[in-house]
């Protein structure tokens, strides 16, 4: 019995749009915040995932649900 190793690819995405991994030594919220400077949006986005297909770990940004302002 042989066993393999495969090296899982992280991919992240956000609204339909897929962002590069910048590397394993960045985190899920390490990248969403590095991204963020590009999508102000995505600084309160929550991290979904990983969901695997095959290889590939899947991260999604999901934004915040709610309305901007306050209520009183």
């Amino acid at each position: 019995m042989t066993i393999s190793i495969a090296r899982i690819i992280r991919e992240f995405t956000y609204n339909g749009m897929k962002f590069a991994d910048p590397g394993p030594a960045f985190s899920p919220d390490d990248v969403r915040d590095l991204f963020s400077a590009q999508y102000p949006e995505l600084t309160t986005a929550a991290v979904d995932g990983p969901e695997f297909s095959g290889e590939v770990a899947i991260y999604r940004f999901v934004r915040a649900a709610g309305a901007k302002g306050s209520h009183t």
